[in-house]
């Protein structure tokens, strides 16, 4: 089965691939001819993530899935949630992000957080969602050289490391994004 990852991001791709039994073959937008940039016009993480579903499907016919995700901090009201990427501005650099984040957190006690990611799949003409959340705290200083995004601030409830400190192996058995696509796996493993 090929299904399209409503995405580019080489990290997301070979993240969720490594999780997906070998029967089922993600394709990126670029192997689709999507060059285009599709519109993150939602005020939440699932209106996006619908969005980029809607799109695919709509303008090139494919079954596919799309996924966002937000980092959410109780002290911030939720903040940066949708605007996770574009946290510190439009250039959406991970490295800018992380800074305007510990700077908005300095001298905060509350460091509470969760990543939440929603998946959508657009299959047999229906649409399902998919949600992980993953909870931990915002440390005080960066650590660690794996993952992407806010991984080396973000160390997940149980662990003494962050997301960055952490292999590979562990993140894709606890992350938010594991937890959303070990449900969309099953789905589609009940479907097959």
């Amino acid at each position: 089965m090929k299904l399209v990852f409503a995405s580019n991001n080489q990290n997301k791709i070979k993240e969720i691939q490594k999780m997906l039994p070998e029967s089922i073959q993600i394709l990126s937008l670029e192997e689709i001819g999507c060059t285009e940039e599709i519109p993150e016009t939602a005020a939440t993480i699932e209106g996006n993530a619908i969005l980029k579903a809607n799109y695919v499907t709509e303008k090139y016919g494919y079954a596919c899935f799309a996924d966002d995700t937000g980092l959410e901090v109780e002290q911030l009201n939720g903040a940066p949630g949708v605007y996770s990427a574009r946290y510190a501005g439009e250039q959406k650099n991970d490295q800018d992000n992380m800074a305007k984040l510990l700077d908005a957190l300095l001298n905060e006690a509350n460091r509470k957080a969760q990543f939440k990611t929603v998946i959508v799949l657009n299959y047999n003409n229906e649409q399902q969602l998919f949600t992980g959340i993953a909870k931990g705290e915002i440390m005080l200083e960066k650590r660690g050289t794996n993952g992407f995004g806010y991984d080396p601030v973000f160390q997940p409830e149980g662990h003494t490391q962050t997301f960055a400190e952490l292999p590979l192996e562990t993140k894709n058995t606890i992350s938010h994004r594991a937890k959303a696509t070990k449900q969309l796996i099953q789905y589609l493993n009940s479907t097959l």
